[in-house]
This record gives structure tokens, C-alpha cells and sequence, in this order.
């Protein structure tokens, strides 16, 4: 035992004191800040108004309606024109225009306008082509109301009178879906990432010290399957170093927030938005489970993926082609949490969440729509039980391959080769 920990504690403090460790703790949660106001900064820079000529030839459009509907939202300026569609294709542009409407003749009003054309010299994209659909629909809903002879009070009464779903559970405590799929699509999403990079890392650590001649030394002292246990808890006690750090950014970043709140109103109401969000969750709940799954999912994986690094030698090229099989079950992992989202009592999200492969990522993309109710306690034990299970079974199915493939060399070895050293009888 006083072996894996001098194992552990060389491979972490070795990991921890690197320049890269600390530049990437530090970077990670700045570039991700600046990414998220980046994108939001050059989002709101990148809309532009757009000014849109209109030629009725229906007779149905009157000039008021579009000014009403301007002053409500400025971003789409439409103005109604009596040019002829030739001569507004010539000088559009020169008028000011980013296009033009043509609105068919419609000899009877109950059959609706049929397709109406915009035109310009440029694309606008399919979002200015909906926001002009949908301002001409709303147009065109007050010329049917008024064909109907439907007053302002009575369209007041029916543009007002919607239905609103609330979802609670069975003692009326709200609940928020949209809450729940960004919370499981995060944590989802980030120990896929975990997977990947830090799987990849014992691989790559491994191959180091095998290529280096180290673990020949390390191996005459200690036995080979404590030497793979030792790195995989070593590198996974790193992620689980920089994961808790960047928790620890977050919460900095938000009490600062928090604290600027009271100075700025548009500040102050993000955090209030914040705070409503997580008021019906249980946040310590499911970074408990986080942490579970994320040290049950890397264990699983890393002892794959260190097994893999024990069996090739300096050919990066070799190592990801037997790595493939591995990676395209966290790939499929990832590509089954979109539907377990969408459904998370599924068939395809609740065998995903209970299967050790996949577990890890489904299982956090269910927990935060609540347990028991949409994850019951049988589901959530038998998954952590099987979880366990799995990592027991491919660290000591890894162990027997990394024993022999540790000490060679020279050989280029096949999934049929690696199967052979983890059935043989020793």
C-alpha cells in the first residue's frame, strides 16, 4: 500500500508542478469567460437594422400598420411604397433599401396572401428571412381581424388569453426543465471532455515512462498492476485538482458579480436570474454525484486507455489507432445525451445511465430532472454499483495486459495480441 502512495503522490506532485498544469487551470475559466461575453459582444455587434421596401399590389397593407409595427421593433424598418416593382429594382439601393417585398394581387382576402417575395442583391440568411415572414403574418392577422369585424378589445382578449404551462411535481414545488437540460448537458459535456483529455494523459504518461526506461526500474520494486493503480489515481487526483479550482473560480467570479449587483441594475438582475435558477435544486446533490461519476467514469476509462499506452511504444500513430475503440465509446456516450435530454425517461437514457460504458455522461444529463422522480433510487444504485464493478473489471483485466506489455518492446501489438495477455492463466 506504502508503495501506490509514493506512486500517486510522484505522479500528481509531478503533473501539479508543471507550467502546463497552471497555465491551463488559469486560462481555462478566463477563456471560457471571455468566449461567452465574446460571442454574446459580437453577437449583439453583428445584428443590423435592415430596411425593407414594401410594394402591396393586394390593396389589403396600409401605411399605419407598418409604422405601428416599426415603433414596436425598430431592428426590421418596413415602409410601404407606391413604385412600380421595375423601377424599385433599379434604385432600391440609392433609396436606402436592403430589399424590397413584393405582395402579390389577391382577389379574395379569405384565401390569404399567397408567397410573397423579398428581393435584394445580397443573402440575408434564414433569420431575416423569418423575421420578415413573421412581421408580415402579424400584419396580416390584424387585416383578417378587421375583415372579420373583430374590434381592439376583442383582439386585445384574444392576443392575450394563452395558456402557460408551469411544471411541478406532486407537491406543487415548480420545477424547470430548461434548468435541468443546461445543468445535465454541462456536467455531461465536461466529463466527456474529463474522459478524453485525461485518458489520453495516462496513455501518453505511461508510453513516457515506458520509452524513457523508467518503469523497468519502478517494476523491480513494485509489481506492475500497483504501478498502473498508482498513475491512474496519481493523474486522476490531478483532474480532480484543476476541476475543484475551476469550481472554486466560478463561485470567485459570481460573488464578484454578486457584489457588483447592488452598483449595477443590469448586473444586479443577472444575478437575481441566477439565483431564482438554482433556488429549486439541490447543487450539492449533483456535484456529489458529479464527482462520483467523474472519478468512477475516468477510472473506468483511464485503466483502457493505460493498458493501450503499456502496449505500444513511441508510435503515436499506433497508439490511436488501438485507442479508436475506446474513444468511439465516449464519442457514442456524447451522441446518446442529446436524446436522454430530450427524454430522459427513455429507454435509450435509462439503459445509457445503468450501462458502466456510458453511465457516467447519461446518468449526469438525468440526475439534475430530479431522484427520485425521474431517476429512481433502484436505477441510481444498480448504476453506481455497476460503475464500481466496471472499474474493478478493467483495472485488473488492464493490469494483466499492462503487466506483459510494460517490458516489450519492438513488437507492434494487435487487439487480438493485447486479448491473449489478459486471458493468459499467471
Amino acid at each position: 500500500m506504502n508503495k501506490i502512495l509514493l506512486i500517486i503522490q510522484r505522479e500528481y506532485l509531478t503533473r501539479v508542478r508543471k507550467k502546463t498544469f497552471i497555465i491551463s487551470t488559469i486560462l481555462f475559466p478566463l477563456l471560457y469567460l471571455a468566449l461567452i461575453f465574446g460571442m454574446s459582444y459580437l453577437g449583439a455587434k453583428s445584428i443590423s437594422n435592415l430596411s425593407v421596401a414594401v410594394v402591396d399590389s393586394s390593396g389589403y397593407f396600409n401605411k399605419g400598420q407598418f409604422e405601428r409595427a416599426n415603433i414596436a421593433d425598430s431592428s426590421l424598418v418596413m415602409t410601404l411604397l407606391n413604385e412600380n416593382p421595375d423601377s424599385l429594382k433599379e434604385n432600391y439601393k440609392s433609396e436606402g433599401y436592403d430589399g424590397f417585398v413584393i405582395i402579390p394581387a389577391s382577389q379574395n382576402w379569405e384565401k390569404g396572401i399567397p408567397n410573397v417575395s423579398f428581393r435584394a442583391d445580397k443573402k440575408f440568411g434564414t433569420s431575416a428571412i423569418s423575421q420578415l415572414e413573421n412581421r408580415l403574418n402579424f400584419l396580416w392577422a390584424d387585416i383578417k381581424n378587421e375583415k372579420l369585424g373583430i374590434d381592439e378589445n376583442k383582439k386585445l382578449i384574444i392576443s392575450t388569453s394563452r395558456v402557460s404551462v408551469v411544471s411541478e411535481d406532486l407537491k406543487g414545488k415548480a420545477s424547470n426543465e430548461k434548468v435541468a437540460s443546461t445543468i445535465g448537458f454541462v456536467a455531461g459535456f465536461l466529463i466527456y471532455l474529463i474522459l478524453l483529455i485525461y485518458g489520453s494523459q495516462v496513455m501518453m504518461g505511461v508510453m513516457e515512462e515506458k520509452t524513457n526506461r523508467i518503469a523497468e526500474v519502478i517494476v523491480s520494486s513494485v509489481k506492475p498492476f500497483q504501478l498502473m493503480l498508482g498513475m491512474i489515481i496519481g493523474i486522476g487526483l490531478v483532474a480532480l485538482t484543476q476541476f475543484l479550482l475551476w469550481v472554486a473560480f466560478i463561485f470567485i467570479i459570481y460573488n464578484i458579480t454578486k457584489a457588483s449587483g447592488s452598483k449595477s441594475e443590469m448586473m444586479g438582475n443577472m444575478v437575481g436570474q441566477i439565483q431564482n435558477t438554482f433556488t429549486n435544486l439541490n447543487i450539492p446533490f449533483i456535484l456529489f454525484f458529479f464527482a462520483f461519476y467523474f472519478l468512477g467514469g475516468f477510472f473506468f476509462y483511464a485503466s483502457l486507455y493505460a493498458a493501450i499506452g503499456s502496449a505500444v511504444n513511441e508510435d503515436m500513430r499506433e497508439a490511436q489507432s488501438l485507442s479508436f475503440p475506446i474513444t468511439m465509446l465516449v464519442i457514442i456516450s456524447i451522441a446518446m445525451m442529446s436524446i436522454s435530454i430530450n427524454n430522459p425517461t427513455g429507454p435509450v437514457a435509462v439503459w445509457g445511465s445503468i450501462i458502466p460504458f456510458s453511465s457516467p455522461i447519461i446518468m449526469m444529463t438525468r440526475i439534475p430532472f430530479g431522484v427520485p422522480g425521474t431517476v429512481p433510487w433502484w436505477q441510481l444504485a444498480l448504476s453506481m454499483s455497476l460503475l464500481i464493478g466496471g472499474f474493478i473489471f478493467t483495472v485488473w483485466l488492464s493490469g494483466k495486459i499492462y503487466r506483459t506489455g510494460i517490458l516489450m518492446y519492438g513488437k507492434k501489438p494487435s487487439w487480438k495480441e493485447m486479448i491473449k495477455w489478459a486471458l493468459r492463466k499467471n
